[in-house]
């Protein structure tokens, strides 16, 4: 499965890149198993001062697989909750569950009590894999669920079992309001069970017996827009893009990479945890961002490749310790969920020689489904189509192809195309599309393919703002505004104008330079001079941070929300 020969993006495409690779008959678990083999010694994860072999991870996966069946109770197929940060732990719990032959419901560790009961429910899981500090929500998440329907067994990790920040220099201790959450000791309830004592259990699994076809993950999505769904992946479709990407971006057991993006998201699953066991790489993880360590860790483990988020670079370059990191190791810097802002972009290209290379996917695509090749990226572009990925941009309502350079939906087939959504039949036919007799997924983003076949992303379908006939698409509004030199960070919404039915409104996070001189006059002034009329906004809203998710995207229906029930309390009674 693959994109026709002759589709435009395949002259820029990398002569050592094929454009399609056969589908693999082993399993993510078989990965481990070789990695742990053929590299048992090297460092697989640098966590917070402590350190883990491939081997280390290999064996206490393999025990805590033997737990989970033999004092569990967990049968092939049973899905198991995953919930906590980047950690050792994760890693060793996820392949676990897959060693068991059951299936990981990745769940964000900030999720709520209230938000919870849903990734238990849903999902069906009756047992949990958590870290210590998220005991009191999972506690008070129990309490609220029908007693048929409560997780019978969950198993508390906490994140000292695995880290040791008392070795660590000075300049590498974790901030100190991380220390109640990493040293977090909860006592335990009746239906708990601790971490060391699973492990201390000597409890073996039967033969590996997985099969390529078998459901791995239920990786739910945002829920932005309702109740979360489970995207069914299996170890193939995951599988495609974790044997895919080290080809596009040519990695090896070599490299050292940087493991800070969430792994409970798809995109810091498939790169910080599939990715490297795969490979055998080293990864430097850190539990959350913090600018300050991320720049120290990456200059002072060499750091060859980041996969990240853009919001994280943008937070990095106005660390006022900028100057003193060294990101000279860096080989590679790629990421997604946002477009990068172009000024950043080419900051970077000026003063280190790095081109950012963005990429596009969903958690139905287990992550990328477009990238830009390493040798030719373009800026805030998504790229061409990925390794195997065959993609369109047709008329949302017609579905017909669209000529090049204009607007339609993005669609989207390939060997990591997810299964369906769990337990949602209708959702799941909504979601593909019949196109040229082949089935494609319906991506929901608006966008736009050049005549070089790189694609670029408009917006989220129907986030748009018509503005007297006139329509305007935030992410375009948005993109400029980060070339202003005193907005960090921008996100555009719609407010309402009793003349022009929807009016553009910036919401805005300043440079701490600028906050007090910088006022709303000044930046819709600025705007006027840099974008057509229609497009500059009406108002300026000032904020310290912007909303965004576990994944670090910005959550603009957030801000959306807030705005009609602003404008809805202000509105004078009749």
């Amino acid at each position: 499965m693959q994109a026709p020969a002759d589709r435009p993006h395949f002259r820029y495409w990398p002569k050592r890149v094929p454009h399609g690779i056969p589908p693999a008959q082993t399993t993510l678990w078989d990965n481990l198993a070789i990695t742990a083999r053929r590299y048992p010694d090297r460092d697989a994860y640098l966590f917070l001062g402590g350190r883990i072999t491939w081997a280390g991870v290999h064996d206490r996966a393999e025990a805590l697989a033997g737990w989970l069946v033999e004092e569990a109770g967990v049968a092939p197929g049973d899905r198991v909750v995953l919930c906590m940060q980047n950690s050792p732990q994760y890693a060793i719990a996820f392949y676990a569950i897959l060693r068991a032959r059951a299936v990981v419901v990745p769940v964000n560790p900030m999720t709520r009590a209230d938000e919870l009961p849903h990734y238990v429910e849903d999902p069906q899981a009756r047992v949990a894999i958590i870290a210590a500090d998220l005991l009191p929500e999972f506690e008070r998440a129990q309490a609220g669920l029908p007693a048929d329907a409560r997780l019978a067994t969950v198993l508390v990790t906490r994140y000292l079992d695995h880290a040791d920040p008392a070795s660590l220099p000075p300049d590498e201790q974790p901030p100190a309001a991380w220390r109640p959450w990493l040293e977090a000791d909860p006592v335990l309830p009746g239906w708990a069970r601790r971490w060391t004592d699973a492990l201390a259990a000597g409890h073996r699994p039967p033969a590996h017996a997985g099969e390529p076809d078998d459901l791995v993950a239920l990786c739910y999505t945002s829920g932005t827009t309702g109740k979360p769904k489970g995207c069914m992946h299996s170890h193939r479709t995951i599988g495609h893009n974790v044997m895919a990407s080290p080809l596009w971006a040519n990695a090896s057991a070599a490299d050292v990479t940087f493991g800070v993006v969430p792994m409970f998201h798809i995109t810091g699953m498939l790169f910080g945890l599939h990715v490297p066991v795969y490979l055998g790489q080293t990864v430097v993880q850190l539990p959350r961002w913090d600018r300050e360590l991320a720049g120290l860790l990456i200059s002072r483990h060499r750091v060859t490749g980041w996969v990240n988020i853009p919001t994280m670079i943008i937070d990095l370059l106005a660390s006022p310790n900028f100057a003193s990191f060294d990101l000279s190791s860096l080989r590679s810097i790629s990421g997604g969920g946002a477009a990068m802002p172009a000024a950043i972009a080419e900051r970077l290209k000026a003063q280190y020689g790095l081109a950012y290379a963005e990429g596009y996917g969903l958690t139905e695509t287990a992550a990328p489904s477009h990238s830009n090749p390493p040798d030719d990226p373009r800026l805030q572009c998504l790229g061409v189509p990925y390794v195997g990925v065959d993609s369109r941009v047709i008329d949302p309502e017609t579905l017909a192809e669209v000529p090049v350079g204009e607007q339609g939906e993005i669609i989207v087939r390939g060997p990591q195309v997810f299964l369906g959504y769990w337990g949602r039949p209708a959702d799941t036919e909504a979601a593909f599309v019949e196109f040229e007799g082949r089935r494609y997924l319906r991506t929901g983003d608006l966008g736009r393919v050049d005549e070089d076949g790189y694609f670029y992303i408009t917006d989220r379908l129907k986030r748009m703002i018509n503005a007297s006939g006139f329509k305007v698409w935030p992410a375009e509004v948005e993109a400029m505004f980060y070339k202003h030199p005193d907005v960090q960070e921008a996100c555009i919404i719609a407010t309402h104008d009793a003349y022009r039915g929807e009016s553009v409104k910036l919401v805005a996070v300043l440079r701490p330079q600028a906050v007090g001189r910088v006022d709303a006059a000044a930046l819709i002034a600025w705007a006027r001079e840099h974008m057509a009329a229609y497009k500059v906004p009406r108002e300026v809203e000032f904020v310290d941070v912007l909303p965004k998710s576990g994944s670090g995207k910005v959550l603009w229906r957030v801000l959306q929300a807030q705005e009609k029930e602003r404008r809805q309390a202000a509105r004078p009674e009749a």
